[in-house]
């Protein structure tokens, strides 16, 4: 079989030798520099560079004009190109999720309006176009949250105290926001309601439409505040029947049907009774250390099982068991891209953390590393990422919430990168 991988993840967050064989196939990886840089170098496949200045889709489309070339699969493990993958596989004829498919799971206004549609509760919601001729007036009246459609990382989300605060943050351009504060991309945004409550991710593997694994955790606290530069991260939970029946119906809505998913939702505690309600899903695997938690604690590596979907085979019997011995995992990450600019000098307060027996890994920044410019959760880059492992998910709630509340980040001026001018003495008459 004769794959096109559209490479922009990391390649060990992948690790798609484990799923697909590259001496059974001939697999080319279609990526920038940087990215064809984190592939092995003994790997048996060709690599092709892209420029990177414009879509994926676009430069792959030119390079095979100009060297012609046919494909089984088109492949991308990247959130940010799955829509790049699928114009190329209409493009070229190519089997796979058809472009309108893959943008239900891609636009929050789309998927919010298909699960709807399908019964289940989302919080309310308008495009920002559709907003702003309303000036405000909507069915609800307090916290609003302004957001991307296609966004991800909480990066360019806003919560104001009202619908009519965020409608006039807006129309004003004050809401810091580049873009919009331009006047451009306002169809690009849009808004809902704040619904309080625990946040909870779904993440797992369905082929054919049926859910074959899931694994369901717990945010402490929320990628919106990690971008504001506070800890996360999240422990797994046990879920009920109920539960996994309501994540089949969220992902048949959307047509998610072959691969990895990560499903967010709120627990909206208001009522008698505990109800989920639809925030954002996507057909991808997690991130942080999402995969690695799954793995933990089913057996079972969601993007090598991802790809072997992809291919085409049938999976369902040869899911391996999971470990006898059953622990709770949780994944965590420390930010620290609000303080670019700054030189880091380590970490206080977690010493007792550290050292202790629940940690299974444990990957912090040496003092003097650069500090990202970006979000990031990835271990390596951002100040603290690791993950732990307790008897109980109130366990691993409780370490991690001990730790967010101890630690405390030690950095200072970065030094300049270049020599200041020298200024001449003044010297009087």
């Amino acid at each position: 079989m004769k794959i096109l991988i559209l490479h922009r993840v990391p390649y060990f967050k992948i690790e798609y030798h484990r799923g697909i064989s590259h001496d059974r196939h001939e697999v080319t990886y279609f990526g920038t520099d940087k990215a064809l840089d984190t592939l092995p170098p003994d790997l048996r496949c060709e690599r092709v560079s892209r420029p990177g200045e414009r879509p994926a889709f676009e430069e792959a489309r030119d390079w095979l004009a100009e060297h012609p070339r046919a494909f089984d699969r088109i492949i991308s493990a990247s959130e940010y190109e799955l829509l790049d993958a699928a114009r190329l596989r209409e493009h070229l004829g190519v089997p796979g999720a058809a472009l309108d498919q893959v943008a239900l799971a891609r636009d929050k206004v789309l998927m919010k309006e298909a699960v709807e549609q399908a019964g289940l509760r989302v919080p309310r919601f308008l495009p920002l176009t559709r907003f702003l001729e309303l000036d405000g007036r909507v069915p609800w009246s307090g916290r609003t949250v302004l957001k991307p459609h296609r966004g991800a990382s909480s990066e360019d989300v806003l919560v104001f105290g009202t619908p009519r605060q965020a409608a006039a943050a807006v129309t004003g351009r004050r809401t810091g926001v580049a873009r919009l504060d331009a006047g451009a991309g306002l169809e690009d945004f849009q808004v809902e309601e704040f619904v309080s409550g625990p946040i909870r991710h779904f993440d797992g593997l369905v082929q054919g439409g049926e859910v074959l694994v899931l694994s369901a955790s717990e945010y402490v606290g929320t990628c919106l505040k990690y971008a504001q530069g506070e800890s996360m991260g999240s422990f797994q939970i046990a879920y009920s029947e109920e539960t996994r029946a309501w994540v089949s119906r969220a992902l048949a809505a959307v047509r998610i049907e072959d691969g990895s998913f990560h499903l967010e939702a709120i627990v909206d505690e208001g009522g008698n009774a505990e109800e989920l309600v639809f925030l954002e899903v996507g057909n991808r695997v997690g991130g942080a250390d999402v995969v690695a938690t799954v793995e933990l604690a089913t057996g079972v590596h969601l993007p090598s099982y991802e790809l072997r979907v992809l291919l085409g085979e049938r999976i369902a019997d040869s899911l391996p068991e999971p470990p006898a011995d059953r622990r709770w995992y949780g994944w965590f990450v420390h930010p620290g891209h609000h303080l670019a600019g700054r030189e880091y000098r380590g970490l206080d307060g977690t010493l007792a953390f550290r050292a202790g027996p629940r940690v299974v890994t444990w990957h912090e920044l040496p003092p003097g590393a650069p500090l990202p410019d970006h979000i990031t959760y990835q271990a390596g880059e951002t100040v603290l990422a690791g993950i732990v492992a307790s008897g109980t998910p109130e366990e691993t709630r409780d370490w991690m919430t001990g730790l967010f509340g101890s630690l405390s980040v030690r950095t200072r001026p970065a030094a300049p990168t270049s020599p200041a001018p020298t200024i001449p003495e003044q010297v009087s008459a």
